[in-house]
Parts: structure tokens; C-alpha cells; sequence
């Protein structure tokens, strides 16, 4: 705000004291203090308002730029999607053409071929009888226990923490490796 040095403090100070005098100054001192404080509270609230105006103004910029966007894409898809219904039309009709087609060629074929066709099973019972006596393939059962433990998976059992076999061998209840007891077995050997 005002480009004021030391030395221009200095003298501000020592003309106050002249002028006012000695009982007057810490008063007057507060009151220029309380003055200046209110000071920059207006000026820093007038540039935060402004600030504030400018992100405002920015934000509308965004808002309508977005929205240009939108209405933009908006109107390719509109423009796409009746592309695209048109051509699902023209591939619907020439489907239902080409139906038509086949089943005037299939109704001459059936007119040709009048004579029914013979699977030796003319006798609805004999049908039923036939289906019934067919094998019917069933799932096979597994028989082996340890075949279904193993189907289980790895990642399931690690996360369910499933123990295949104990890990020390005084769980186990046998000498260790080297032939000699467990540390648990030696301490209670020790103690008494």
C-alpha cells in the first residue's frame, strides 16, 4: 500500500511526539493501530469479493461450455442412433424378403416330396418305450475322499488357512531331525 522504510517510520514517530506529546501518544498510537487494522480488513474483503466474482464468472464460462458439449453430443448420438435405425430397417426388410423367399422354395420342395418319411417308429407307444429304455447318462460320483479334499483351492485354503500337516515336531511328538528331544521336551527335562 504506502512504501514506508525505517527510517521514514522513525521520523513519523518523532514528529508524533512533538505534536501530541508524551501522555497522548500510546492512545493515539492504539487508535491509528485499530484504524489501519480495520483498513486492511476492508481492502483484503473487497479483494476476496472480487476474487470470488472472477470464479464465479470462470464457473459460468465452464457450466455453458459443458453444456455446449453435451447438447453437442446429444445431437451426434440423435444423429447416429437414426443412422443406425435406418439401416437395421433396410436389414429387417431384406430378412423378411429373403424369408418370404425361402418358404415359397420350401413349400414347392414339400409339394415335391409329398411322401412321409419313415424312422420305423410309427407306433407312439413304441416311442415312448424307446426313450424310456435309452441309457440316461448320469454324472459320475467321485469315490475318493482325499480326491474331493484336494479339489478345494489353494487360494481357499491359504485364505481359510487350511493346514495340510503340523508344523513342528514337538507338535508331533518326536524327536527332531538331528535325533535328539524337542526344545520344550530338553526344558522340562531341566526343570524340576
Amino acid at each position: 500500500m504506502f512504501d514506508l522504510g525505517i527510517s521514514k517510520m522513525v521520523m513519523i514517530g518523532v514528529v508524533a511526539l512533538i505534536v501530541i506529546g508524551p501522555e497522548r501518544l500510546p492512545r493515539v498510537a492504539r487508535t491509528v493501530g485499530a484504524l489501519l487494522g480495520k483498513a486492511q480488513r476492508y481492502v483484503n474483503e473487497v479483494k476476496r469479493e472480487v476474487n470470488q466474482a472472477m470464479e464465479l464468472d470462470e464457473l459460468r464460462k465452464v457450466k455453458t461450455s459443458v453444456e455446449e458439449a453435451a447438447r453437442d453430443l446429444e445431437h451426434s448420438v440423435r444423429t447416429h442412433a437414426s443412422d443406425f435405425q435406418k439401416e437395421v430397417d433396410t436389414l429387417s426388410k431384406d430378412l423378411q424378403d429373403m424369408q418370404s423367399w425361402e418358404e415359397g422354395s420350401m413349400q414347392q420342395d414339400e409339394a415335391a416330396s409329398a411322401a412321409p418319411e419313415d424312422d420305423g417308429l410309427e407306433d407312439a407307444s413304441k416311442r415312448a418305450f424307446v426313450t424310456a429304455v435309452a441309457p440316461v447318462s448320469a454324472p459320475v460320483a467321485r469315490k475318493n475322499w482325499r480326491l474331493r479334499r484336494q479339489a478345494v483351492p489353494q487360494w481357499y485354503k491359504a485364505r481359510q488357512q487350511v493346514r495340510r500337516s503340523l508344523r513342528s515336531s514337538a507338535a508331533r511328538g518326536h524327536a527332531g531331525a538331528a535325533g535328539r528331544p524337542s526344545r520344550s521336551a530338553r526344558r522340562q527335562q531341566i526343570l524340576p
